[in-house]
């Protein structure tokens, strides 16, 4: 029995986007290399249109970050090279990996928040030197220049020669922001964040870092980090539902 086939304008109906961007996933290697007709006309077959399905449930959302982009990625090109069980194994991966992404943000904010509430995270009792405090935190000095210059934090100046000294105070509110950047924080989160403690509004921080300012026009997954998770890993248990009803359709499946 000859297999169905499909138009490229088939498939962008079927998935709601345009035949240009049918076209530019496979491309990209998101679909199958496809046969032509004699006249020259793609034939896509049931396996395109499930990868192409595929393709769009990992990659039709905003950019989650490096690692998890790149474990979409890893599931797909299993799925293009018709390795479902592999595509599948991927996928529970990819769960593990946005959950423990989860976790280390959530322990991100706990400290945060325990930091907010006058809790101690810091045993350095002397005040450091530029280069003192980058030994320390294992941070260049390149960074912590750019972190004051983003407004994250201000740091006091020694009379007479302006070199910069930090204190446990200001040591302490770097290891928060190391932190939070490590766990997917960006910037403009922790710098919103920390506009608000700095006004003495040390409730709701979790709702800052995740909540980007009507005024800021262009943000990025990382913004709103926490949503971005949790989004995630919705979107990651219905990887594995798709590809289990993938796998269920297969011929020669008991």
């Amino acid at each position: 029995m000859t297999a169905k086939t499909f138009r490229t304008s088939d498939l962008a109906r079927a998935v709601g986007i345009h035949p240009n961007t049918v076209r530019r996933y496979v491309d990209w290697g998101l679909v199958p290399p496809v046969e032509r007709s004699p006249a020259g006309y793609r034939r896509f077959t049931q396996k395109h249109l499930d990868c192409l399905r595929l393709a769009r449930l990992i990659y039709g959302a905003d950019y989650p970050g490096r690692s998890i982009r790149h474990s979409g990625w890893e599931i797909i090109q299993r799925a293009v090279a018709d390795d479902w069980g592999g595509a599948l194994e991927r996928a529970y991966h990819h769960l593990a990996l946005v959950q423990s992404e989860q976790a280390q943000a959530n322990a991100a904010a706990s400290l945060l928040e325990r930091w907010a509430q006058g809790a101690a995270t810091e045993s350095t009792g002397k005040a450091l030197q530029i280069g003192e405090v980058s030994k320390l935190l294992g941070l260049s000095n390149d960074i912590l220049r750019n972190w004051e210059r983003n407004g994250l934090l201000e740091v006091p100046r020694l009379p007479g020669n302006s070199y910069r000294l930090y204190g446990p105070a200001e040591i302490s509110r770097l290891r928060v922001i190391r932190m939070l950047v490590r766990s997917g924080y960006s910037l403009m989160a922790i710098l919103r964040m920390l506009t608000r403690l700095d006004r003495g509004e040390t409730v709701d921080l979790r709702q800052a870092l995740d909540t980007p300012h009507p005024d800021e026009d262009v943000y990025m997954a990382s913004d709103r980090w926490l949503s971005t998770l949790s989004n995630e890993g919705k979107k990651a248990h219905e990887i594995i539902a798709m590809i289990e009803g993938i796998i269920n359709t297969l011929p020669n499946q008991s």
